[in-house]
């Protein structure tokens, strides 16, 4: 039960349907809507997520149990504080993973999937990566530090849960209060972004304060326009999930040198030995 993604796979679908139903009848000229070719890759991208994930959780669990073991301390899941400390850890985590699989260009390989649509809806939160085991470091100090394994991947499938729903033009800015603290649709709108100022920002999970705190917020003002800054023009799932992989392939093959190879890896994406 602490995977609430595959319990929850009714209700994304169920929500994709109706989403498109309300383009479809209450039309709206500004924004993009779905597109057929686009949502079918984003569906299979997430269902061959999924099925990945069911044989590397065993994985994720086995590490985080192995490492809870050797914890100082255990915190009491009967303690409301625990999830409170939780709920602030997993947040926090999940900012520098986010962050770093934007400016880590082997990580951005893995993470590029999710940007890759030109299309901003529902259906957009499902196109996952096929190759999702670069996240597991992130949150092994939360199960070092007492977490119980099982209760840090629930958190993680909250966290999840709530960031499906704001992959949506449907909704406009909120009360500003909320917009102050919470990710919203408008704030994530942004991250997906490929104009110039709307990169590399707004990495928050469920929270924004961590954006702000960091210096990664930006509002959103213009049109955003969706997509990576050279579109990959496929809906092949494979080559989705694959494209970036390959093109790192394809520059260490040529690479002068190790520290072109370690820039090819490890430095951002888009980087050359030119700069």
């Amino acid at each position: 039960m602490f995977d609430l993604i595959l319990h929850a796979i009714p209700v994304f679908l169920v929500s994709v349907v109706l989403e498109g139903l309300s383009f479809r009848y209450l039309p709206d000229d500004e924004e993009l809507g779905y597109e057929a070719r686009d949502t079918r890759t984003s569906l299979i991208m997430g269902i061959g997520n999924a099925l990945i994930n069911i044989g590397w959780k065993l994985v994720v669990v086995a590490v985080y149990a192995g490492i809870y073991l050797v914890a100082p301390f255990h915190l009491p899941a009967g303690n409301p504080l625990t999830w409170v400390a939780l709920f602030f850890a997993d947040e926090l985590a999940y900012y520098w993973y986010h962050r770093t699989h934007h400016t880590i260009r082997v990580f951005w390989a893995t993470h590029v999937v999710h940007h890759s649509s030109r299309h901003y809806n529902l259906s957009t939160a499902l196109r996952q990566p096929w190759t999702p085991f670069s996240a597991l470091p992130f949150w092994m100090p939360l199960a070092l530090l007492g977490f119980a394994p099982w209760m840090i991947l629930l958190q993680q499938s909250i966290s999840l849960l709530y960031q499906f729903f704001i992959h949506t033009e449907r909704v406009g800015k909120l009360w500003r209060p909320v917009e102050f603290v919470m990710n919203t649709p408008a704030h994530h709108r942004v991250h997906h972004g490929s104009n110039t100022q709307y990169l590399d920002k707004n990495y928050g999970g469920i929270l924004i304060v961590w954006d702000r705190l960091f210096g990664t917020f930006e509002p959103e003002g213009e049109r955003v326009v969706y997509g990576l800054t050279t579109n990959i023009d496929t809906y092949n799932p494979l080559r989705v999930a694959t494209h970036e992989f390959a093109a790192i392939a394809h520059d260490l093959r040529s690479a002068d040198g190790w520290r072109a190879a370690f820039g090819y890896l490890f430095r951002g994406p888009g980087w050359s030995p030119a700069e």
